[in-house]
């Protein structure tokens, strides 16, 4: 049986990519223990210095994110995480975790800001259930692997076999039936 999820469980999310137009720019989170993208829009500022340190470009002189991570070391503190906490009224919340010795802070942020500085520091990132709950998620795209795997499964696959699929799916479900009248 699946575990449900708990709005406050946190999922492992990673950037899938980024999507400009001439005035927003949408980052998507890809979730890594599942299907699901959260497509998060942010300005065109946020979105180039994601792009910018993503990319690998190095500039000659720290952007914004650049120089607030190097505060945070130069202070003695490392980005541990960050993570999507909330969505209210179509404004995403996150929290930037900072860590020193046995010490933990979290850094009120936008969604934008703690990935840019994800990026730089190289730490996780993390989407809580609550935050793909309260939006419109997206399935991710089957990969050309996916489709090659079930190209290959349909070559081997029998007609025998899907018919003994097909009655053990009917058993299973007179069973459940069953059970039902039982409560």
């Amino acid at each position: 049986m699946a575990k449900k999820k708990d709005s406050a469980d946190v999922h492992e999310v990673r950037i899938y990519s980024l999507a400009t137009t001439a005035n927003e720019c949408i980052v998507f989170l890809e979730e890594l223990d599942g299907d699901r993208l959260l497509p998060i829009w942010i300005g065109l500022a946020e979105g180039q210095a994601i792009a910018v340190r993503f990319s690998g470009i190095v500039l000659p002189r720290p952007l914004t994110h650049d120089l607030l991570l190097a505060s945070y070391q130069t202070l003695g503190w490392d980005v541990d995480k960050i993570v999507v906490t909330d969505l209210k009224e179509n404004t995403f919340y996150a929290n930037i975790h900072v860590v020193r010795k046995d010490e933990e802070k979290l850094v009120d942020a936008r969604p934008s800001d703690a990935i840019a500085v994800a990026v730089r520091a190289g730490c996780k990132m993390y989407v809580k259930e609550r935050v793909f709950e309260r939006c419109q998620v997206l399935s991710k795209p089957i990969s050309e692997d996916e489709v090659k795997s079930f190209k290959d499964e349909l070559k081997n696959l029998r007609p025998e076999d899907i018919y003994k699929d097909l009655q053990k799916g009917k058993k299973k479900g007179k069973k459940e039936k069953e059970g039902e009248d039982d409560e």
